[in-house]
């Protein structure tokens, strides 16, 4: 029921900001028209709403759509040009992701490198970089306080050790790539078949909570962040972080509100903590360099990533946090939770520059169309 007032008051009312965080994706790249500041309370509002009856949902896509939409009014109030409002807006995403997490570096960083693969904007560098640091301040100064991971024991830099780190960057890129995918497939599935939005939610969350009942699995349903605590402290059961992606993947694909990171944490700190014995690494340490790397794949994100583990680990993990970060990034494809993010420079198959994530699975569809009817053509 929950699922379906949040679903009832987007359709009523925010039809126009109901795509979130790639709403400002695209206000950033080809500037229309400015971000409704009703996108700021509705999704608190459904995200709180989320987060209270049960639905496995995060919160860095609500304090980004707040920070960004917040950010956008002074548009009205200044009289901004473009390209001083695509500055400001990427200063209110910076600002959300900081804030919420306790991370500036990598919200500056994050506001600047989630626009476009493989390409970073630095004339909003020093905007981010204040607004990130101004919006950590103020949530101090209010008294907000952020979990503490403590990542136990952080090996000499070795070549077992890196070679580790690459073998668990290809898999944390793999999850991210499955999540972000199957996220998409799922939200697409229920447009099709169910064309009231509100009855999206509703089902949804009908399959959420019976399954956390009669499974008896609460440890994967809100936010998470105890059993991610418990990544760092002891082994898990290996399949937590699978249980963990069905239920945000069901919650996510039928119209709940929230963001996707803090599920992506849990995802890479247990899937760390169960890759831990298999490579002979700490379980502590894999916990947190997943945590952070499952992310960079989904986000394709690995310098903001790799700056989150510095400022929430410490310096003595920067070397494994990096490569997998960068590894998890190379092998999540051209693919993402954001699917107004632009292809700045391809990874590794060629992709139009400018093309949105979203339109590239058509986009291969046809050259593979063109490729077959090529070579029916030939004699």
């Amino acid at each position: 029921m929950a699922g379906f007032v949040v679903g009832w008051l987007y359709l009523r009312f925010g039809q126009h900001v109901e795509a979130g965080n790639n709403l400002l994706i695209d206000e950033i790249h080809d500037p229309k028209k400015i971000v409704p500041l009703r996108m700021a309370p509705l999704v608190l509002g459904g995200t709180v709403i989320s987060h209270l009856f049960g639905a496995s949902v995060g919160r860095e896509g609500t304090a980004v759509q707040m920070g960004g939409a917040l950010a956008d009014q002074f548009t009205h109030i200044f009289k901004l040009r473009h390209e001083d409002r695509r500055i400001i807006l990427m200063a209110g995403i910076s600002a959300g992701f900081a804030s919420v997490f306790g991370t500036p570096l990598a919200g500056a960083v994050f506001g600047l490198e989630v626009l476009a693969i493989g390409r970073l904007r630095y004339d909003a560098l020093l905007a981010c970089l204040v607004a990130a640091i101004v919006a950590d301040q103020v949530g101090l100064l209010w008294g907000v306080h952020h979990t503490h991971y403590v990542i136990a024991a952080i090996p000499a830099v070795s070549v077992w050790g890196f070679i580790a780190m690459v073998i668990a960057g290809a898999v944390f890129g793999l999850a991210g790539k499955l999540f972000a995918e199957a996220t998409h497939a799922l939200a697409a599935q229920f447009k099709n078949r169910i064309a009231y939005a509100p009855l999206r939610p509703l089902l949804g969350g009908i399959v959420v909570a019976t399954a956390a009942w009669y499974l008896g699995a609460d440890r994967y349903i809100g936010l998470g962040i105890p059993t991610i605590v418990e990544a760092f402290q002891k082994p898990l059961p290996a399949y937590d972080f699978a249980a963990k992606m069905a239920f945000t993947v069901g919650s996510l694909g039928a119209g709940f509100k929230g963001g996707e990171v803090t599920p992506l944490f849990y995802i890479g700190a247990t899937l760390g903590n169960a890759l831990a014995p298999l490579l002979n690494m700490p379980f502590s340490l894999l916990a947190g360099v997943g945590f952070v790397a499952v992310f960079a794949g989904a986000a394709n994100t690995p310098i903001a990533s790799t700056l989150m583990a510095l400022e929430l680990f410490g310096a003595e993990v920067g070397v494994y946090a990096a490569v997998a970060c960068v590894v998890s990034y190379l092998f999540s494809g051209h693919s993402g939770i954001y699917r107004s993010q632009r292809v700045g420079h391809a990874k590794h198959r060629h992709a139009p520059e400018g093309m949105k994530l979203g339109e590239l699975p058509a986009y291969r569809l046809a050259q593979l169309k063109r490729s077959e009817t090529d070579r029916t053509d030939q004699p």
